[in-house]
């Protein structure tokens, strides 16, 4: 099975000899075009780590949230199963992805970055499942019944998005692994996950612990 072209050519312009494989994720029914750890294990040249920085390719990688949450829709479908669902910054597509194939009625991938959109399309193509795409989760109506959110708080500056995703969704689930101690009067944490990022980065295990949060509008 080849690569999407244009996600493989945007992966080899950061790391020339960088490729893209279908893998399977543990734990999951799911497949991902994701960056094969096989031929990265080097040391990154001064210019390749500038690159990588200036515009990482998050989406070539499934995040530990992300693959958190898409466990927990596999196992508990009724929390999308007939609903409209927007994945919020959805990077490589994989909790969205879970959704629909939980059941969902619609689900949109919604991120600022063409490619990690590109990359939810060629992953939903390979999971067989049909995604609607934005790119402006605010130029969204307010009609989503669950706004699924994972990875996006890593920077504590991205809190206030909390009170934003309840501005287009009546319902929502937040998966984190980096900020895991935030206060909000509307968020409480159902789990606490174990899950990690694939291909493993080797991360610490204080990483690979994923707190799952729910908030109603009120």
């Amino acid at each position: 099975m080849t690569a999407p072209d244009n996600l493989q050519h945007a992966l080899s312009e950061l790391l020339g000899d960088a490729r893209l494989v279908a893998e399977s994720l543990p734990g999951t029914d799911l497949r991902l075009w994701l960056i094969d750890a096989e031929n990265m294990d080097r040391a990154f040249s001064p210019e390749e780590t500038r690159r990588i920085l200036e515009e990482p390719p998050y989406w070539s990688f499934c995040w530990a949230s992300g693959l958190a949450l898409a466990r927990w829709l596999a196992e508990r479908p009724e929390w999308v199963r007939g609903k409209r669902v927007l994945d919020f910054g959805a990077g490589s597509g994989v909790a969205a992805i879970a959704a629909a194939k939980a059941g969902a009625l619609e689900v949109v991938a919604c991120d600022l970055d063409p490619l990690a959109l590109d990359s939810c399309r060629a992953n939903a193509a390979l999971n067989d499942v049909a995604l609607q795409y934005s790119e402006d989760f605010f130029a969204e109506a307010d009609r989503f019944d669950l706004i699924l959110v994972a990875d996006v708080l890593y920077d504590r500056a991205n809190l206030p998005l909390l009170d934003q995703f309840l501005s287009r969704g009546r319902e929502a689930l937040v998966a984190d692994s980096r900020v895991r101690d935030f206060q909000h009067p509307l968020y409480r944490r159902l789990a606490v996950l174990d899950a990690c990022t694939w291909p493993d980065l080797a991360e610490p295990a204080e990483f690979r612990s994923v707190s799952l949060y729910h908030a109603k509008r009120q």
